[in-house]
């Protein structure tokens, strides 16, 4: 007789959803690049690794107190007040050093256009608010 045919059972993978959701990471080519254009000079891989750990704590230690001060003002958004509070109590931005001289000195000129209000003709500013 005819045997009817039954789909085959496919076997369940465990491995996949045990996984743990990795936090996300400064990318290795950043760092370098980062590394390289303020030191202008070449570095071996074992202090590129600690370069590259001690940039990862940094920024982690940097988002956390973001989200502190946002919580602190109750909100649940970082604004860039949070951020230049931030850089006044680590000593990058005081009243000699504003925040736009910063941007000015180390962004190139798309992302200072984004930061920094510009009046343009049409009596318009941009970046608008």
């Amino acid at each position: 007789p005819l045997q009817l045919l039954q789909p085959k059972a496919v076997p369940k993978r465990f491995g996949t959803s045990q996984k743990k959701p990795r936090e996300p990471q400064v990318p290795r080519s950043l760092i370098k690049e980062i590394f390289r254009h303020f030191a202008k000079m070449p570095m071996t891989r074992d202090a590129f690794k600690i370069v590259e750990k001690c940039s990862e704590r940094y920024f982690k230690q940097l988002s956390d107190d973001l989200e502190a001060y946002t919580r602190h003002a109750g909100r649940k958004t970082v604004e860039a007040a949070d951020l230049e509070v931030l850089m006044r109590r680590q000593g990058l931005v005081t009243d000699k050093m504003p925040l736009n001289v910063l941007i000015e000195r180390y962004l190139p000129l798309e992302y200072r256009k984004l930061l920094i209000p510009i009046a343009v003709s049409g009596n318009k500013v941009i970046p608008c608010k």
